[in-house]
């Protein structure tokens, strides 16, 4: 509890008289309090929220303008000016406020969807649907905006417009991305990737799906479902089995030098690892040399490997901006598990060329199919099956991982998918807005 001046209520009071609507009592209290300590910027913001619930919001922004004029501003000042800034219809100022408060507390959702509304009413539609997208999916990861129990009564009607909103909104933007495919190719040519869009909207259901898959992101389910890809489908097989000595002697020269590995997976503690990785507590790891990452490139591990980099150059690599290819040694410690688990798309596939494989029970499991690795052979499958991968010797497991569009795509649904995959990413991240 905070202390007072004689004459002067505490915080704790003001505040109390303000949420029981004793707003005589909070008005009094807030002025007499910021005159005991007019820079104290929690009492600024405590005036300021006082006066805007007493309907008089052109004071609650004279209250806070000359605080909010200072570069370091704090949260409680920059959040509150922005709100009565829209009460007094200041909405182009209230634009500048909000960006910087959620630049301060980036996952205020509460406060990202009033500004989602501000940029509606301002005309700025596009900024405003990824504004609400972000919004209720901060909210809702945090176990909020699920349901009206989890939604508080005063903005149940608000978060459900929005949902309706970012529900029609999604729809008409990536059905716009679409539209140019279809006049170019034709409705019949892109039947699986408008399918595939309508599933990831939720405004489709499957077409006779294989209950063994289960991707985390984009499903063309039209495309024929098989775990394991014969050798055959792919024409760049030869070369590049061909080419596994020279890899696996740059591999060696990259395992001497053990701090290029990286982990594979972005996990900060051991107890999250568990979800992803069994055996061996003490001494289990899948670690990896990345050559590219979500369509990265890591020049200076290319460049470390000139052999392996002209030999991926030889291969027909999916290219999406900020997605695709991902391309690293795949190095798994003895004694490790990787845990059953499903990929993102059936779009491209995952190939192997082993490089270490130690004799002993090393294998991959796809769809219930098991498969040893032999060195120098490339094997391929499909990751939106249920696969998993373990090590069980002494020794560690390498391979070189690659992806590639699935072949049974056409080349019209590559360059639209590749389109829509770059354009929902964008929108769920964000991408190049305020």
């Amino acid at each position: 509890m905070s202390a007072s001046l004689p004459g002067v209520p505490r915080r704790e009071e003001v505040q109390q008289a303000l949420a029981t609507g004793n707003l005589p009592q909070a008005l009094a209290g807030s002025a007499a309090l910021l005159d005991s300590d007019p820079q104290n910027v929690e009492l600024i913001a405590l005036r300021a929220a006082t006066l805007l619930t007493s309907g008089n919001a052109q004071a609650a922004v004279d209250a806070l303008l000359p605080a909010a004029r200072a570069a370091d501003a704090p949260y409680e000042v920059t959040s509150a000016l922005a709100i009565c800034q829209v009460a007094v219809g200041d909405r182009a100022g209230a634009i500048g406020n909000f960006r910087r408060a959620l630049d301060q507390h980036p996952d205020e959702f509460a406060l990202r969807l009033v500004y989602a509304e501000c940029l509606d009413q301002v005309g700025e539609g596009a900024t405003a649907l990824q504004q609400l997208f972000r919004a209720v999916n901060d909210a809702q990861n945090r176990g909020r905006w699920l349901n009206d129990a989890s939604t508080p009564t005063s903005l149940q009607a608000r978060v459900k417009r929005a949902m309706d909103r970012i529900d029609k909104g999604r729809e008409a933007l990536f059905t716009g991305v679409l539209a140019p495919y279809v006049d170019k190719f034709g409705p019949v040519a892109m039947q699986r990737v408008t399918a595939a869009l309508g599933l990831y909207l939720g405004t489709h259901a499957p077409v006779n799906p294989d209950p063994r898959q289960r991707p985390k992101f984009l499903w063309v389910t039209g495309a024929p479902a098989t775990p394991f890809y014969p050798a055959s489908r792919f024409s760049w097989y030869a070369e590049l089995e061909a080419a596994t000595a020279g890899i696996r002697a740059e591999l060696l020269e990259v395992l001497d030098r053990p701090a290029g590995l990286t982990p594979f997976l972005d996990i900060p503690d051991k107890a999250s690892e568990d979800a992803y990785l069994g055996g061996d507590p003490q001494g289990r790891a899948w670690d990896a040399f990345f050559f590219h990452r979500h369509g990265k490139a890591f020049p200076e591990h290319l460049a470390l490997c000139p052999y392996t980099a002209a030999a991926l150059d030889k291969v027909p690599l999916t290219r999406i901006t900020d997605h695709a290819p991902e391309v690293l040694f795949s190095v798994l410690a003895p004694h490790t598990h990787i845990k059953p688990h499903h990929g993102v798309t059936n779009t491209r596939v995952v190939t192997h060329l082993p490089l270490i494989i130690p004799a002993g029970d090393c294998k991959l499991v796809v769809g219930g199919e098991t498969h040893a690795w032999q060195e120098g052979r490339c094997i391929t499958f499909d990751d939106t099956f249920e696969h998993e991968a373990w090590n069980r010797t002494d020794q560690r497991r390498v391979v070189l991982i690659l992806d590639t569009w699935n072949p049974d795509l056409t080349e019209p649904e590559q360059i639209a998918l590749r389109e829509l995959v770059e354009k929902i990413g964008d929108f769920n991240t964000g991408a190049g807005i305020r």
